[in-house]
């Protein structure tokens, strides 16, 4: 499958294991896991880095590979089910960020035309995927302006 703003394509990567149950060595509980998982987001970690933490420091010293296989639940249905959910998606308030920083990146050097395309290209996403969460995650008067997306940055 194409990329969406040029006409490469994707680069192939190896797929995960499939795997239908945790491995033998990663035998924590699903209680102290759902634990972690709100303990780390309280302290502010986002859900893809709530996944690498447990990855790579795991619970009571275990790693644990995979949430989903472990619990059944992803990290963000076991965050919406202990209402610890973040505002915003993750991936929307990763691009409004990005934006913020191109336009301020865009202001300074105005002769930077290959920023100014980025811009525009992540400002694209930005609409579609305002589009899709309209509603359901974002207001329905939701508009994206530099204005807004820095509001919401800075909140």
């Amino acid at each position: 499958m194409a990329r969406m703003h040029t006409r490469r394509r994707g680069s192939s990567g190896s797929d995960r294991p499939t795997a239908d149950e945790p491995p033998e060595w990663s035998d924590v509980d699903e209680d102290a896991i759902e634990e972690r998982v709100v303990e780390l987001a309280e302290q502010g970690h986002d859900p893809s880095q709530i996944g690498l933490k447990l990855r790579d420091e795991g619970v009571q010293g275990t790693p644990v590979p995979d949430v989903k296989l472990a619990t059944g639940k992803k990290v963000t249905e076991i965050l919406e089910a202990h209402d610890a959910e973040p505002e915003l998606p993750e991936d929307f308030r990763n691009l409004l960020e990005k934006a913020v920083r191109l336009h301020e990146h865009v202001e300074a050097n105005g002769q930077d035309h290959q920023n100014k395309r980025a811009l525009q290209n992540t400002q694209s996403k930005i609409r579609r995927l305002a589009d899709y969460y309209r509603g359901d995650k974002l207001d329905e008067e939701f508009a994206y302006s530099y204005e807004t997306a820095r509001e919401i940055i800075e909140e």
